[in-house]
């Protein structure tokens, strides 16, 4: 992505990810996060809130976050689609993987093993407007 503005983020290793709650609140939940091409994929448990969520309200938005969550820099308003095209998975997990290298190749081969793999969503999050 050549937009500069989103380079504190993509240089992060974690981001927040805000997604909306019926009530309009949003629940922030850190995550490992790739850019490509100018949107960020990412993963998560296929059962997990943030994906029960997605699933009723696609608004949300992203920050850059410490491990443990604590966001350090701005928020910006995106758009998160539950990824369902096999192509696409596969571009995502590439990105993750381009990204993360041994860490989410040892992440999949134990998710692998305890048969949690196929049960994983994907997500593409895309920013609402290309200045943020």
């Amino acid at each position: 992505m050549t937009d500069n503005t989103f380079s504190p983020l993509e240089s992060s290793a974690y981001l927040s990810l805000a997604t909306r709650k019926r009530s309009g609140e949003f629940v922030q939940t850190p995550v490992w996060f790739a850019p490509d091409d100018g949107v960020y994929y990412l993963f998560s448990a296929g059962d997990a809130g943030k994906v029960k969520r997605l699933r009723n309200f696609s608004t949300s938005r992203i920050a850059p976050c410490t491990v443990t969550g604590r966001v350090t820099g701005d928020w910006v308003d995106t758009t998160a689609f539950l990824v369902s095209d096999p192509q696409e998975i596969e571009r995502a997990l590439a990105a993750l993987r381009r990204k993360y290298g041994w860490q989410m190749r040892g992440l999949d081969a134990l998710s692998r093993l305890g048969g949690k793999l196929h049960k994983r969503a994907y997500i593409r999050v895309e920013p609402s407007s290309p200045n943020g």
